[in-house]
Order: C-alpha cells, then structure tokens, then sequence
C-alpha cells in the first residue's frame, strides 16, 4: 500500500522480509506499554502475528503494527507505532487503514485493542468501549 505524503511516499507492507526488527525493539522500548521488552520477545510476537510495516520514502521501517488473531472470529491489535519525526502525516490512520481492511481480518466476530491515549485515532475506524466490560477478564504475569 503506498501512500502519498508531502515528504514522499511511504509504503505499508505485510511481506515479513521487510520488517527491520532491531529497529522495531528500539521503537517499542519507549512506548509505555513494551518498555523492556527483550528483543527475543519482540521477534517471538512478531512471528506469531500478522504484522503491517511502515516504511519511508527510502524504505527505513518508521512504523509498526502487529495483529495477532487467527483470522477467522478475533485479532487483538497492538504495538502500534509511528516515529516521532514521521507524525502528522496520517501515517497512524494509514496504518489503521491497512489493518481494518485487510482480506484476512473480514468478518471477524471481534477486533479489540487496548490504549491510554489514542482513542481518538481508533474511534476513527469503529473501536468503542467494551459493552459488556464485565465478561472479559485478563491474567497477567507477575
């Protein structure tokens, strides 16, 4: 998918080849969510799951998303990310744009996510809060 911006065009890719993931480790250690993070563990998920790369004009990766599901009733997106200075050119919403669309994400029962401080951008591509929040529960590790 290539998508036009006023500093060139930048492309969005699912092909696992493309994926730089010493670079994808760096991005994700300052987000809050996978900060610390060992490097084995981002390329474990990554094998895992139906990634989308962001790619700039001279095709260095400075975004990311990752889908896990099993591309029949749920996907779970998350690491989402675009690079600091490669924000404001839509490249989250492009990013978005691929995931919701892809043929292998239609008609699943359930796409979920989870975020501190971008409703906003998925609101923009039909997430909402969870109806019934009392029925999922979670375990976590530690």
């Amino acid at each position: 998918m290539q998508i036009p911006t006023s500093r060139g065009t930048y492309t969005i890719s699912t092909d696992p080849d493309r994926l730089d993931v010493p670079a994808i480790h760096t991005a994700l250690d300052r987000t809050y969510w996978a900060a610390g993070r060992p490097l084995e563990t981002v390329r474990r998920s990554i094998e895992g799951s139906l990634n989308f790369g962001l790619f700039d004009p001279v095709g260095a990766q400075v975004g990311f998303t990752r889908v896990v599901t099993d591309r029949a009733t749920f996907a779970w997106v998350c690491d989402v990310y675009v690079l600091e200075e490669h924000r404001g050119l839509e490249l989250g919403k492009a990013l978005m744009r691929a995931v919701v669309e892809h043929p292998e994400l239609q008609g699943l029962r359930r796409m979920m996510l989870a975020t501190n401080d971008a409703h906003g951008l998925y609101a923009q591509f039909g997430f909402v809060p969870l109806d019934r929040p009392e029925l999922f529960m979670a375990r976590t590790a530690g």
